[in-house]
C-alpha cells in the first residue's frame, strides 16, 4: 500500500492521467453520468489516493476553504476503484482525508455533497445532513457537515 497526498502541480502525468481515468470510469461511466468531471476545482486542490502494486485504488480530493464553500473545507471525488471495494479503503482514505484537514488546514469544518446512498457510511465518520435531498447530475444527493469537537 503506498499512501499519497500531493498538490496539482506535483503529481506526474502519467499518475494524474491514473487518477482522471479512474474517477471518469467510476462517476461518468460505471454510474452511467455524464457530467463535467473536470470542474476546474483540481488545480487548487490536495489529491489524497492510494496505490496498490502500482495502481489507483482509492482517492479523494481535498479542497480548501473558500474555494467550494465560503466557511468550510471540502471532500470530494470520494472513490474506490472496482476491483479494490470491500476491503474497507473508503473508511480508511477518508480518515486520513478529515486528518489532514483537521491537522494541516486547522479546519473546523467539513462539508460535502454525498450521494443519498451513502448517508450511513458518513454519518459513521461524523457528518451530519444540513439540507434535503436534491438531484446532481441526475444521482440523489444531500449535503452534509462535519463539525470538529
Amino acid at each position: 500500500m503506498e499512501w499519497n497526498i500531493k498538490k496539482f502541480e506535483e503529481i506526474p502525468n502519467d499518475e494524474l492521467y491514473a487518477l482522471l481515468k479512474a474517477r471518469v470510469d467510476v462517476f461518468v461511466v460505471e454510474q452511467d453520468c455524464p457530467y463535467p468531471e473536470l470542474d476546474n476545482f483540481d488545480q487548487d486542490s490536495i489529491h489524497y489516493y492510494l496505490k496498490i502494486n502500482g495502481e489507483i485504488a482509492a482517492l479523494v480530493r481535498l479542497l480548501p476553504k473558500g474555494l467550494k464553500y465560503s466557511d468550510a473545507a471540502s471532500i470530494g471525488r470520494v472513490m474506490v476503484v472496482r476491483k479494490f471495494r470491500g476491503n474497507g479503503y473508503a473508511g480508511l482514505i477518508m480518515k486520513r482525508a478529515i486528518k489532514f484537514i483537521s491537522d494541516e488546514w486547522q479546519a473546523d469544518k467539513i462539508q460535502i455533497q454525498a450521494q443519498v446512498y451513502l448517508r450511513a457510511f458518513y454519518e459513521s465518520l461524523g457528518f451530519e445532513q444540513i439540507t434535503e435531498e436534491y438531484l446532481e447530475d441526475n444521482i440523489p444527493h444531500i449535503d452534509m457537515l462535519r463539525i470538529r469537537k
